[in-house]
């Protein structure tokens, strides 16, 4: 049902292009073509682009007494018809029709944009039945089948690993970016990549339920139409139809002229004003689309604009999500600890754990040579094991170093620990049956993660640090980065309350995360920017724009930009109000008739729209 919604929807786009075209042509022809047709040409513009309006105004009338503009276009539309002047009818409802396909364009580039952030499901799932495994549609699974996933395949729904050792890439769903060993009893979401063990699995959440869908209905909620200064010509209507009417009248009136009223309705058609806003909004996400931008929400770069402070979560956002190794020690007086490095680096070497690449890679870039190896075993959820000329070598987890019999003390757990407590993943190394030592690795920050901040400082805009970390990993992050305000051992109510006190206190705030903790933050920020590449699909559900390549350098672009988005949208409404007064005053006097009024007022829509399309070439300057 909701894919045939999609289609009509789209279909509907189709046929207002047709109308559009259709409609431009006869009135082309209307004024330049000859007088052989029996109507005026215009008539293909009214009935294609003006009935649609005059419907609209009658059901919002009579429905809620609900007057819009499109109450002023049908009067003047009627008016315009009535004295004759058809091709004035047919231009001002081509125009007004111009103006919603540019609105419905507008949420199409943001459904259309949003599409690239959802890892769909797979088409197929391997169900085990009667001892055998049988290949059915992924949408066919039930709750309670058995499912096995193999190696580097995309689990198709939500369940609980039965049996089957494994590691798990879950950065699409919670914004981790290394992979989580799991075994039975441990849950797996759809969408996410099973890695190395192959697993049998119960399904628990199917179809519309899972994961994955829910990030897919994220489609259904971009609406870049509903920015609350969209609807300002709409309510504004119920003054423009008055005013409108009143200058008509009293035209009318004062010099018996009925044209004269009639050209007064033309020109104060909200024309180039409900063109206004519609196209400089396009125009800007269609900008920030090209710098890796999805704006979900049309009036999310309006509230943007008056953002005084922006926080930001640490992991994943202000650092790259690629570890480092950032200390090595050793347990013991027989392996120094850059030999326990080698050790380590060696087992690896034919890892494909992302933790053991990076340790490899690491290894390699500091130019020593790591010993050659033999005998290598990958065990998934645990580690690694090797031979080579000093031994057998283990690395990986504690549970590895428990199966093997491998003994911690606690002065090594401790030591471990304070590496853990800064935030580090520590990995176990042991040789022949012996704790050697440990390889520390850590998150690194983004190289462009300062410039960000100084030129966020610069906009005027002060940037605030909430993270989990404790206070000395916090206060030297700030200071490397140049924060000032710093909070740290942030749980996800202790960011919610921050926002929610800055906001009591007139200072909106813009929060940019990436993980499920921030998820609360996002949703009630002023505004709330997602990490779309590394970000959990609930954060990106909770925010109103996406960074669809994770390219932090951007977002004081898209600070400027939205500034310079409200100032092309208060130009173009300052204009086109000018336009319409000045027009009224001219139809008063007789200077304009309906069809040199409608022209004038064209012109201020044309103006409207190459104003607003300037947006789409803006670049900040740095």
């Amino acid at each position: 049902m909701k894919r045939l919604e999609q289609i009509l929807e789209w279909g509907g786009m189709k046929r207002d292009v047709v109308f559009l075209v259709l409609s431009g042509a006869a009135l082309l022809l209307s004024m330049f073509g000859p007088d052989l047709l029996p109507v005026d040409a215009a008539w293909v513009a009214i009935l294609l682009c003006g009935v649609p309006i005059l419907l609209e105004a009658v059901i919002g009338l009579v429905t809620a007494f609900d007057i819009r503009a499109d109450v002023l276009v049908s009067i003047a539309l009627i008016a315009s018809v009535l004295i004759g002047e058809d091709f004035a009818a047919g231009e001002v409802a081509f125009i007004m029709q111009l103006g919603g396909l540019l609105e419905e364009l507008t949420v199409a580039r943001a459904r259309a944009g949003i599409e690239k952030l959802v890892h769909l499901t797979p088409q197929t799932a391997r169900v085990i039945r009667d001892g055998g495994e049988d290949v059915i549609l992924a949408e066919q699974v039930k709750v309670g089948d058995r499912l096995r996933v193999l190696p580097g395949e995309t689990i198709p729904v939500d369940g609980v690993i039965r049996e089957g050792q494994t590691s798990v890439n879950q950065a699409v769903m919670t914004g981790e970016p290394l992979p989580v060993d799991k075994g039975p009893g441990d849950p797996v979401s759809s969408g996410t990549v099973n890695q190395f063990g192959s697993f049998d699995m119960e399904a628990t959440k199917v179809g519309e339920d899972s994961s994955i869908q829910r990030m897919i209905r994220l489609v259904q909620s971009a609406d870049a139409g509903r920015a609350k200064i969209v609807g300002l010509a709409d309510r504004w209507a119920t003054w423009i139809v008055g005013i409108a009417l009143s200058a008509a009248a009293l035209t009318w009136l004062a010099t018996g002229e009925i044209i004269r009223s009639v050209t007064i309705l033309v020109v104060f058609c909200p024309c180039a004003l409900v063109l206004a806003t519609p196209t400089a909004i396009m125009a800007a996400i269609g900008n920030a689309t090209r710098h890796g931008f999805l704006v979900r929400e049309g009036d999310a770069l309006e509230r943007l604009a008056s953002v005084s402070r922006i926080t930001f979560d640490k992991t994943g956002t202000l650092t790259c999500g690629t570890p480092q190794v950032v200390e090595a020690q050793t347990f013991s007086g027989e392996f120094s600890a850059q030999e326990v490095y080698a050790l380590t680096a060696a087992a690896e070497r034919r890892s494909e754990h992302p933790l053991g690449k990076a340790v490899v890679r690491c290894f390699e870039q500091s130019g020593d040579v790591a010993p050659e190896i033999r005998e290598f075993q990958m065990i998934p959820g645990r580690g690694v094991s090797a031979v080579s000329a000093q031994g057998q070598i283990l690395a990986g987890n504690p549970e590895l170093f428990k199966e093997a019999g491998v003994a911690l003390t606690g002065q090594m757990k401790e030591r471990a620990g304070a590496a853990l407590e800064k935030g580090c993943t520590v990995i176990y190394t042991a040789v022949n049956g012996r704790a050697a030592g440990f390889l520390a690795l850590a998150d690194t920050l983004r190289p462009e993660a300062a410039r960000v901040i100084s030129r966020i400082k610069a906009a005027g805009i002060t940037p605030v640090l909430l993270t989990g970390d404790h206070e000395a990993a916090a206060r030297e992050i700030g200071r490397r980065l140049g924060m000032e305000e710093i909070r740290w051992d942030c749980l996800p109510e202790d960011k919610l309350s921050y926002i929610e006190q800055s906001q009591r206190e007139q200072k909106p705030v813009c929060m940019i995360g990436d993980g499920i903790n921030d998820a609360p933050a996002l949703k009630k920020a002023h505004v709330g920017i997602a990490m779309g590449g590394i970000g959990s699909d609930i954060a990106v559900d909770a925010a109103d724009i996406v960074l669809i390549s994770d390219e932090i350098r951007e977002i004081p672009h898209l600070v400027r930009l939205s500034s310079r988005m409200m100032s092309v949208i208060r130009c173009n409404l300052a204009f086109s109000m000018i336009l319409n007064f000045v027009a009224i005053l001219l139809a008063m006097t007789g200077v304009l008739n309906p069809v040199v009024g409608a022209l004038v007022h064209n012109a201020g829509s044309v103006f409207v729209i190459v104003h607003s399309a300037f947006l789409l070439r803006y670049r900040t300057k740095e």
